[in-house]
């Protein structure tokens, strides 16, 4: 693997770990009003970027990602719980392939990651006790608009 294909993997998961993130972080901010949770999660999105922005930004390149595409699954979601759920797998996914790829220079970042993840094994085992989440998941009425 190249260096441009190490750093466009690391950048795929950055972003997709920064994006999971704050789809969860707003679910417990303006649903749940979870205000330590939310904190939590904004700091753990805050502190998920690794820096070298300029060599991940140059080696993006969405154009030639062999594997872009929309999977069906992702288009349906029943309720704001099956939203959280969705982006805590993808933040929990993307937290490991970057511990893993991180093993080849930085156990440090290495173990960064593996730590976001088991936090957010913790705070998605938190989501399930949450009442107002059960509330969420029942409430399906249409947004309107004015």
């Amino acid at each position: 693997m190249t260096n441009k294909g190490i750093y466009r993997l690391v950048d795929a998961n950055i972003n997709r770990l920064s994006e999971a993130l704050r789809v969860v972080e707003d679910i417990f901010r303006f649903i749940l009003d979870d205000k330590t949770t939310t904190k939590a999660l904004k700091e753990l999105r805050h502190n998920c970027q690794i820096g070298n922005y300029d060599k991940l930004l140059q080696a993006r390149d969405i154009q030639g990602d062999v594997s872009k595409m929309s999977i069906k699954s992702e288009l349906t979601r029943e309720n704001i719980k099956d939203i959280a759920v969705a982006n805590f797998k993808r933040a929990c996914q993307s937290s490991r392939v970057l511990e893993e790829v991180f093993k080849l220079n930085s156990s440090k970042k290495s173990n960064y990651f593996k730590q976001i993840r088991y936090e957010l094994y913790n705070i998605e085992k938190n989501l399930s006790k949450t009442s107002k989440t059960a509330k969420a998941t029942t409430n399906r009425r249409p947004i309107k608009r004015k």
